[in-house]
């Protein structure tokens, strides 16, 4: 996939799908060559990782697609003692392993979010119980990615120097 930030038509679902991959693809970009994506270099938050970012990453997908759209039964791998642990395991798994998943379920939603209507609602309710759509999903994921990035930022520059889009 080609990181742009460019759509190839100008409607609704391409301008949010390019900039959902755009961000995606700026995750890998980011983390890509870097020798140890499990170092934690802030001491006051230990779950701050390259790994472990990229892991929330996948995981926040996760449940806003397959458990709150579709209303699939979730399986993500936090625990009521452990609501952060994509984080702590982020940092334990192969950098190559975490961008092979994520690419490959970004892959999935891409489809998904392509052949599906943004008004489309959620299966499962959020706060207040409101039923978003999957367009607001798709904004939401933009946000939280694109927010992110910018903490990848930061520990990439700590980790090796490397700077740069």
């Amino acid at each position: 996939m080609t990181r742009t930030d460019m759509p190839s038509s100008w409607d609704e679902r391409t301008m949010l799908a390019t900039f959902l991959d755009y961000a995606r693809a700026t995750a890998v970009a980011k983390c890509t060559g870097v020798e140890d994506a499990g170092k934690a270099p802030l001491p006051a938050s230990p779950l701050m990782t390259l790994g472990g970012l990229l892991s929330h990453l996948r995981w926040v997908e996760y449940w806003w697609v397959q458990v709150i759209f579709l209303g699939e039964e979730d399986q993500g791998p936090w625990t009521e003692e452990d609501p952060d642990r994509e984080m702590r395991i982020g940092a334990e798994i192969p950098l190559a392993t975490l961008v092979e998943e994520y690419e490959a379920q970004s892959a999935r939603y891409r489809e998904l979010i392509a052949a599906t209507d943004l008004t489309a609602t959620a299966k499962r309710p959020v706060r207040d119980d409101v039923h978003v759509t999957l367009g607001w999903i798709v904004m939401h994921l933009i946000e939280e990615t694109s927010r992110h990035n910018g903490h990848i930022d930061i520990l990439r520059e700590l980790a090796d120097g490397t700077v740069g889009d």
